[in-house]
């Protein structure tokens, strides 16, 4: 794996962290492919639950690296989006701890994660605009179902940013935590998911996830295929069994 990302695994979490400080992580090709073989790693590792995106240097991802982008480099992975990530959608929910600059691409990054959370001093934007750029990694399709439509409108037109305050109170991220606690503050919610059912996590988060697409007529059809074989699964029985037994439960994932 590339230097530009960095992992560590301990207690069932993946820490990602994007590795370039020096140019407050923009997202290069190496950091993009970096990323890919990090979420890859988290996939297919059964002994890991939860990953945790966050940044080196005091600053999530300040977005493209335009000075590689002039240069004909792009950090679009085919299938997987811009760094990897924006058009991936992965197994296992992944939490973005942010301090400092989440703009553009790494806007677009932040809101592609299940969950957000962020220093009181951050900010968040899609400044792509003010370049002649479109936010089209995320930015425009995404953010209208994440918050009020004509904010996101005023986002995308104006490219200003806004503070983590803000952000909360539109209901875009989850927790606004004191500069320079966002990893511990996500370790602590990756924790907490961890400890629960591998299979009725990965279940429910599909569910959540796509029910906003959902008609009346047919959402309790798509999730009763989706949950289902979790109350018939080995996991199921030892919670119950657990929880009667007043004990942790030891998951299996199946």
């Amino acid at each position: 794996m590339a230097n530009e990302v960095l992992t560590s695994a301990d207690n069932g979490i993946l820490t990602i962290t994007l590795n370039r400080p020096e140019a407050k992580n923009a997202a290069n090709r190496a950091l993009a492919e970096g990323f890919v073989a990090a979420a890859d790693e988290l996939e297919g590792n059964d002994d890991l639950r939860v990953g945790i995106l966050t940044g080196a240097g005091g600053s999530f991802c300040s977005g493209m690296d335009l000075k590689a982008f002039v240069s004909g480099e792009t950090p679009h992975i085919p299938g997987r989006g811009f760094a990897g990530l924006t058009e991936y959608r992965a197994s296992k929910p992944i939490i973005a701890a942010v301090e400092g600059y989440a703009l553009a691409g790494g806007f677009e990054m932040a809101i592609s994660c299940d969950l957000i959370i962020a220093a009181e001093d951050s900010k968040f934007g899609i400044p792509e605009v003010k370049r002649g750029l479109a936010a089209a990694a995320g930015g425009l399709a995404k953010l209208p179902k994440q918050i009020p439509y004509r904010i996101a409108m005023e986002l995308a037109l104006t490219g200003d940013f806004i503070s983590a305050q803000r952000a909360y109170d539109l209901g875009l991220i989850n927790q606004v935590v004191p500069s320079g606690t966002a990893l511990e503050a996500a370790t602590a919610l990756a924790a907490k998911i961890a400890a629960n059912g591998p299979l009725a996590v990965a279940a429910s988060m599909q569910v959540v996830s796509a029910a906003q697409d959902w008609t009346s007529d047919i959402m309790f059809d798509k999730q009763n295929e989706i949950v289902q074989p979790v109350f018939v699964s080995e996991d199921a029985i030892e919670g119950a069994t657990a929880f009667a037994e007043k004990r942790a439960p030891n998951w299996k994932g199946k």
